[in-house]
């Protein structure tokens, strides 16, 4: 466990009593700036490590890595070295910050490998070679499901036996703060006798988590789910933007495609399974029993606090709901499991995405579909304003912690501002 509210932290990094990225987190990214190619990066407080310039001073010498995996323009080939080298990087970056190691001591170096986040630019943090989204959330899936079929026909014959998830787009994943342009497409307007072509008027986010694979498997092998961890990196924010009136037009018989893959923004930090286990739980009973290739044991979830933010253009920000990882009914383990049980290999950067996370109440519903109970129940901005679905200029902000015994790690911010159809 990396050590937490060190008191002998060094006086050269500075790390706010409530910082989403205090010593006991260290998660990974990617940055550049102006004078600097694109590298790997650790958080730390309210600045970002360069593991490049640690590494050309050779203080990763001892732990057999390529100095060239830090000088990289994604976490691929460091995620590749496998967890065990990743972890002995992060556990270096620990004695690195820990006053009682002189062997480490990095102080003189401050200047040259930190920086402060403000001034650094934050790239997509995994080349994503392939993304699969799941639908894993019960109250989600039953909520939609009302909407759309009634309460006794909530769930489909298959949902309570199998992860249900479709291909996405791996192209149009985009880090955090990049704009979100409204999508164009056709829609089958109510009483309508034919579709019409326009912009959507149904723009949505969906509340989600992704885990990012780092270890492949050759096509043909299956991962049992007591392994599936072993093969997951770690954990990062997801919004799979959604326009609601494409997607309902276009999804029957093969599913969802341009109502989902015009964006999906991402955080720019993945938190490593090592950091989250002190947060771990036990997800929701399994009833019916899982098949025997889905049954786990143990606890397989883990208690991460989930916030959205709507920011009108040139206003004040609102939380507009509040949900929780741990009521996922399926597991990453089980998702990963059951994407591999037909023999699809998976790769190095490969990303999955949880589905919408909602809870069991209102403002812990992931979507504004849910939220303003498709559109009959609107909410109400601080600007005196209302949203049914999100407007032009809207950003939306996602944000994800952990906090247990005074010990708090954070996934930074998910955020992206709406931009008008073109």
């Amino acid at each position: 466990m990396i050590k937490a509210n060190n008191p002998a932290l060094k006086s050269w990094v500075h790390v706010p009593e409530h910082s989403d990225f205090p010593i006991q987190n260290l998660p990974f990214g990617v940055f550049r700036t102006p004078g600097l190619q694109p590298r790997l990066c650790t958080a730390i407080g309210e600045h970002i490590a360069d593991l490049q310039v640690l590494s050309e001073h050779g203080f990763f010498d001892d732990l057999g890595l390529p100095r060239e995996v830090f000088r990289q323009p994604s976490l691929n080939a460091f995620m590749a070295l496998g967890k065990d080298k990743t972890r002995a990087v992060r556990n270096r970056l620990s004695e690195i910050l820990d006053d009682d190691l002189d062997e480490w001591d990095a102080s003189e170096l401050a200047e040259y490998f930190l920086h402060r986040q403000a001034d650094v630019s934050m790239l997509l943090p995994v080349a994503v070679g392939d993304y699969t989204d799941f639908y894993s959330s019960r109250e989600h899936a039953t909520n939609v499901g009302t909407m759309f079929r009634g309460k006794e026909n909530a769930l489909m014959p298959n949902w309570l036996h199998l992860p249900v998830g479709y291909h996405g787009r791996a192209s149009s994943i985009i880090p955090s703060g990049t704009p979100v342009r409204r999508p164009m497409g056709q829609q089958m307007p109510q009483d309508a006798e034919a579709p019409v072509f326009g912009p959507s008027k149904l723009l949505d986010f969906e509340l989600e988590m992704g885990f990012v694979v780092g270890q492949e498997t050759a096509l043909g092998e299956r991962v049992p789910v007591g392994e599936a961890e072993d093969y997951i990196f770690g954990l990062i924010l997801f919004n799979d933007w959604s326009a609601r009136d494409i997607q309902k037009w276009e999804y029957v018989p093969l599913g969802p495609f341009l109502g989902k893959s015009f964006a999906s923004t991402v955080s720019p930090w993945v938190v490593t399974l090592d950091a989250l286990e002190p947060f771990r739980i036990s997800g929701p009973v399994q009833d019916p029993e899982p098949l025997p290739y889905l049954k786990t044991a143990g606890a397989h979830s883990f208690d991460i606090q989930l916030s959205v933010a709507i920011q009108p253009e040139g206003g004040t920000e609102k939380q507009v709901c509040k949900s929780n990882f741990k009521y996922l009914y399926w597991s990453m383990a089980q998702q990963l499991a059951h994407h591999t049980v037909n023999g699809c290999n998976l790769r190095v950067g490969d990303m999955m995405a949880s589905g919408t996370i909602s809870g069991p109440t209102p403002d812990s519903y992931g979507s504004m579909l849910e939220l303003s109970w498709r559109g009959s129940k609107p909410l109400d901005m601080p600007d005196g304003s209302q949203r049914k679905f999100i407007h032009d200029g809207d950003t939306v902000i996602m944000r994800g912690w952990c906090e247990k015994d005074g010990v708090r790690i954070g996934f930074g911010e998910a955020n992206g501002k709406v931009l008008p159809a073109q």
